[in-house]
């Protein structure tokens, strides 16, 4: 019961993964990392001596150990990868903002230029001295 779980649980996220990435819900560098999670639940599940071998190997006492560690391990490298992304989109988000404040700036100063020579085409026109 516990294999045919992990074959379901690894075939949803795989298909989860697929329509996310066809709706564009999901940039395909994401998708990568959670396509190889499914695959290696995949495999798991299908193959779960393959675990008891890899237990044995790292000489860890129960399969659920090494599963619960690797899984520790993976969301402290998805979190590390997210802050990395996160402060990239600030810093971007940062330069955006400088570059549209100075943008602002100058139109602000080429306003107030406009203004002004209309300001005096105005005066000339109606025959006042500047």
């Amino acid at each position: 019961m516990i294999v045919a779980a992990g074959i379901i649980l690894a075939l949803l996220i795989i298909v989860l993964v697929m329509w996310m990435l066809l709706t564009r819900r999901l940039r395909e560098k994401y998708a990568v990392l959670w396509l190889m999670i499914g695959l290696t639940v995949l495999i798991l599940g299908l193959f779960p001596q393959l675990l008891l071998g890899l237990t044995s190997v790292l000489g860890v006492q129960v399969p659920a150990n090494l599963l619960f560690a690797l899984a520790i391990v993976l969301l402290l490298g998805v979190a590390l990868h997210l802050s990395w992304e996160l402060s990239q989109a600030e810093e971007e988000i940062r330069r955006v903002a400088e570059e549209a404040a100075i943008s602002r700036a100058e139109a602000d100063r080429f306003e107030a230029r406009l203004n002004e020579l209309e300001r005096r085409l105005d005066e000339a026109s109606s025959g006042k001295a500047p």
